[in-house]
């Protein structure tokens, strides 16, 4: 991945993870990249992928279970307007 130096790196990190979020390529319930993973995919150190979980578990997108991993967050479906019938 080409980093943009303007933007913290722990930032374009977690877009590339709420991206894939997004896609379907982790859907809801299941388990998105270490903090290990993220080093070894990124080549960033372990503090600045420490902060893409945090990132991404502070906008609700990822919830981490304690010795099981990381997971997509079920995302409630956006409401829609009531049907008027």
């Amino acid at each position: 991945m080409q980093f943009v130096p303007d933007i913290p790196r722990w930032r374009q990190v977690a877009e590339v993870i709420r991206s894939r979020i997004e896609d379907g390529t982790y859907p809801p319930r299941t388990r998105v990249p270490s903090v290990q993973q993220i080093i070894a995919e990124f080549g960033i150190a372990t503090a600045t992928a420490q902060k893409v979980h945090k990132g991404l578990r502070t906008e609700g997108l990822i919830h981490t279970e304690p010795g099981l991993g990381s997971f997509v967050t079920e995302q409630s479906a956006t409401p829609s307007a009531p049907d008027k019938g």
